[in-house]
Order: C-alpha cells, then sequence, then structure tokens
C-alpha cells in the first residue's frame, strides 16, 4: 500500500515508520526535518500549510498523523488543535478517505463518564498535551467524510522489543494481570499496521495494550 506518515521522526512515529517499510509498504514519510532512512519518499512540509501538504497526501491509500506539537511547548494545547484540525482539512482535500491519527490516552474512561485525565492523579505534566488530545477527538467525531480511525495508546508507552502480541479495546483501556495498561512502542506501530491492512475501526477510537 501507499501510506503517507505525518509526524516519521518522533518517538510514535518512527517507530511506526520501521514497522510499515519492514512489512513493504510505501511510504511517504512526512516531517519538520527529513530523515535518513532509506527506502522512505522524504517529505518536509508545514502542516499549517493545508494547499501545500493536501498536495503530498494526494494519491495515497492511507494517511497516519502521529503529530506531536512538542511536550515542553508552552502552547502545546493550542498548537495541537491548530495542527490537527489543519491535517484533517488536508486529508479532507487530498481525496484520500482512510485517515489514521495517534492521539493520547488520557481521554479512556477509567470509571463511568470519568475520562482518565480528569482524575486527581493525572500527571499535571502531560495534561495539556492530554487534553487537547481529548478535544480533538470530540472533534474528529464529528467528521463524516473520512473514514478516521482515533488511536489512544495504552497509559504506559514504553522503549521495549516487538512481540507482536497486544490485546483491543475501544473507549476504556486495557490491563494486563498485573492491572496495568502498558504496550511498546513497536507493538503500538504493530496495532496500526495490522489496522491498515486488515481495518476493523472505522469512525471511531480504538487502544491497545498488553
Amino acid at each position: 500500500m501507499k501510506i503517507a506518515l505525518i509526524g516519521a521522526t518522533g518517538f510514535v512515529g518512527s517507530a511506526i515508520l520501521d514497522e510499515l517499510t519492514n512489512r513493504g509498504h510505501e511510504i511517504t514519510a512526512i516531517s519538520r526535518i527529513a530523515g535518513n532512512k532509506a527506502d522512505v519518499t522524504w517529505q518536509q512540509s508545514d502542516i499549517l500549510n493545508v494547499s501545500e501538504l493536501s498536495k503530498i497526501l494526494a494519491g495515497h491509500d492511507v494517511v497516519i498523523s502521529a503529530y506531536n506539537a512538542g511536550w515542553t511547548n508552552p502552547n502545546l494545547y493550542d498548537d495541537f488543535i491548530l495542527g490537527s484540525k489543519a491535517i484533517q482539512q488536508a486529508v479532507k482535500k487530498s481525496g484520500v478517505k482512510r485517515f489514521i491519527t495517534i492521539g493520547g490516552a488520557g481521554s479512556l474512561f477509567v470509571a463511568p463518564g470519568l475520562q482518565a485525565v480528569d482524575t486527581p492523579d493525572f500527571p499535571k505534566e502531560y495534561y495539556a498535551g492530554a487534553s487537547a488530545a481529548r478535544d480533538y477527538l470530540n472533534i474528529l467525531k464529528e467528521e463524516k467524510e473520512l473514514d478516521w480511525a482515533f488511536f489512544s495508546p495504552a497509559f504506559e508507552l514504553i522503549p521495549a522489543a516487538r512481540t507482536g502480541a497486544y490485546r483491543l479495546g475501544l473507549e476504556n483501556p486495557v490491563f494486563d494481570g498485573n492491572n496495568r495498561s502498558i504496550l511498546s512502542v513497536q507493538d503500538l506501530a504493530v496495532v496500526i499496521g495490522d489496522e491498515i491492512e486488515n481495518p476493523k475501526h472505522h469512525q471511531q477510537r480504538f487502544t491497545a495494550a498488553y
């Protein structure tokens, strides 16, 4: 498949890039700074330039967004919302229908009507980014033209070996036998690769963990 990957040099994006190239897909990697991975078409683009970005995305089978406005960015909330909406608009303008975006775990429901981001113990340093991802999910839920999916990772996203194993969920976190919601970033990439090749989630959020 021909896949466009936005944010290809980040923690999550680079893992997805490795997984998809290993599976033999044709990747256009889009980032602010071009990477050096071979067998990939690198494109540098300002995601806020909707016209430019839409031209890069045109002709692909799927667009994946691993966009991150930067955890230390003092304007993280506004920049994430602005950037995510611009990407969504560019995908629509490009004519590509399948759109998968990587969001946060903070919007997962830990109790009826209670999202993780609103619990007293939620880390304050992640609040701006988590609340931005939560609010963007609500924006995306109004999107009727695109065949979108929003992926919320596990609460603990770690660098670790690829196992290829995971369990899926929808609105609630997936916990293991030790009551941990945990997944390696390498296996997050497996989840996304599997969703691209065998789509299961259409105009909905999903999650995964061990």
